[in-house]
This record gives structure tokens, C-alpha cells and sequence, in this order.
């Protein structure tokens, strides 16, 4: 099926985001999370890999299929107007065709953008930066040739969320692999683990792609992160987190005590419900 001219201005304006702004990007997990970050005032939405597994009783990591993630995100899709970005993990295979087949599904789905990971496996290893700069070329000619060259590609490399090879040799191999993979067609470089302000300044003055970094309680806010260059922020799986942990301290309260403080404030059944049009 063509992409349509709606998909295509979405891919646009998740490309501008960012340009003049640091952007940032809460993760959603299915279509009612997506709805309630969309109505917050949400100018894009990212989907987080392992809220998307949770919600479907698998763990992180490609437990959950490829079919399953994609019927996940068609749904992100149609529960908001901004642009969606998906979390694609490793690609669902290791092979570029294989990623090339996720990519066009994505597409397909009526998202505008994805985030691809260099790690062959949690922990470790990862693909060497031509093996990767391999799967993004790959990513990127199967976007056009399912009619959106605009996706945004925004290439995830774990060398500090793993601790990938000496401490000391880490900036230069992400600093490397930035430059593979902008040669490659990737729009972006996520760099979770790192959030030094410091070495994130350094990592953002010198990557020829710009930087989005994976924040979280206790590290640098916003503020902070643009300042160092970041120009994307998102939290990963930390929104569904607390989704999660706010059901299990109402369930705690209600079988302990009896009582209901922990729902006081919450969104109201009519508030919920009509953030879904029939």
C-alpha cells in the first residue's frame, strides 16, 4: 500500500523536532499509554521495546515477535495524530534482509521513525560498526523503497549501556561507529549508559550525527542534557515502570489496608474514555 501524504508529513515534522529544541519523547507501551502521552502534550511518541513485550506477558529482548511488536505499534499509531517512532531492538535478525523486512512492516504500520541496536544479544556482543553500517544501509533503502525515504533512523549503539571494551576506549569507538553509521543512511545516535555530562558534551561536539541520550531518576534533567548538546531524550522503559509500580502499590493498599489513596488523582473513567473516538 503507497504511504499516504499524512505519513509522510508525520516523518517531516519528526525530523524538525529537535532541530531548534532538545526533543523529548516519552514511551509508550500500547495504544491507551500512547493516547494519554499524546493528550499531555506529547509533540511525538517513542515505543519502549520492553513496556510493548510486558504488555504482551513476554520479557525484553525479541521474546516478544516480530509480528506481535508490529501489531503493537499499528495500534500506537492509530490511537494518536503525532509522529511514532518504534523501538525495532535488533531488527529481528541478524541478517540485513531480515531488517530490511522489519523496516518495511514498520512502515507499513504508519510509523515514521525506529530505533536500531548494534547488540547482538543483552549484554553483549555487538555487531562490528560494518556489520551495522551494513543492517542501517539496509534499513534505509528498505524504507524508500516502501515509499518513505523520510524515515528517521535513529542508530542505538550499547558500547556504555554493556560496557563494551575498555573504559578508556569507548569514546573513540562510539565516535567511530557515529561515523559508520551516518555514512550508512542513520539520522541519529543513541547512546544509552552515558549520561556524564562531560563526556556527553564531548560525545555531541564531535559525532556527525546528533545525540539522544536515555535519562532516568537520579541522572541529569532535560535542562541539562540539552545544555551538553543532546538534542532527543527519552526514558526508555521508565514510564512503564511506573505504570506498573502504581498498580502494584493500589493492589498492596487495597488487600493490605483496604483502602484506596493510591487511586486519589488518578485520570477519571470520562477523561480515559474519551481519549478514543468510538
Amino acid at each position: 500500500m503507497p504511504v499516504d501524504q499524512n505519513t509522510k508529513d508525520k516523518a517531516q515534522r519528526l525530523r524538525a523536532l529537535g532541530t531548534d529544541s532538545v526533543l523529548v519523547l516519552p514511551n509508550a507501551w500500547d495504544a491507551g499509554s500512547a493516547a494519554v502521552i499524546a493528550a499531555a502534550g506529547a509533540q511525538a511518541i517513542a515505543t519502549t521495546s520492553g513496556g510493548v513485550a510486558w504488555s504482551l506477558g513476554r520479557g525484553d529482548g525479541e521474546q516478544a515477535s516480530r509480528d506481535e511488536m508490529l501489531a503493537a505499534a499499528a495500534r500506537i499509531v492509530a490511537a494518536v495524530d503525532v509522529p511514532v517512532t518504534v523501538d525495532v531492538e535488533g531488527g529481528y535478525g541478524a541478517d540485513p534482509a531480515e531488517v530490511a523486512k522489519t523496516v518495511a512492516a514498520v512502515v507499513a504500520a504508519g510509523a515514521v521513525g525506529i530505533n536500531l541496536e548494534d547488540s547482538r544479544a543483552a549484554g553483549g556482543p555487538l555487531f562490528t560498526p560494518e556489520e551495522q553500517a551494513a543492517r542501517i544501509a539496509a534499513a534505509r533503502r528498505a524504507a524508500t523503497e516502501a515509499g518513505l525515504p523520510e524515515l528517521l533512523i535513529n542508530a542505538r549503539t550499547d558500547v556504555y549501556l554493556f560496557g563494551i571494551g575498555e573504559e578508556s576506549g569507548r569514546p573513540a569507538d562510539v565516535l567511530a561507529r557515529a561515523t559508520a553509521y551516518a555514512e550508512a543512511g542513520a539520522d541519529g545516535l543513541f547512546v544509552p549508559g552515558l549520561l556524564d555530562l562531560a563526556a556527553l558534551g564531548e560525545l555531541c561536539s564531535r559525532s556527525p550525527l546528533p545525540v539522544n541520550a536515555m535519562a532516568g531518576p537520579g541522572g541529569p534533567g532535560v535542562a541539562e542534557l540539552s545544555k551538553a548538546g543532546v538534542r532527543r531524550v527519552s526514558v526508555g522503559t521508565g514510564v512503564a515502570q511506573a505504570a506498573y509500580t502504581a498498580a502494584r502499590r493500589a493492589t498492596q493498599e487495597l488487600l493490605g489496608t483496604g483502602t484506596y489513596g493510591e487511586l486519589d488523582g488518578s485520570l477519571d473513567f470520562f477523561q480515559m474514555n474519551g481519549l478514543f473516538s468510538g
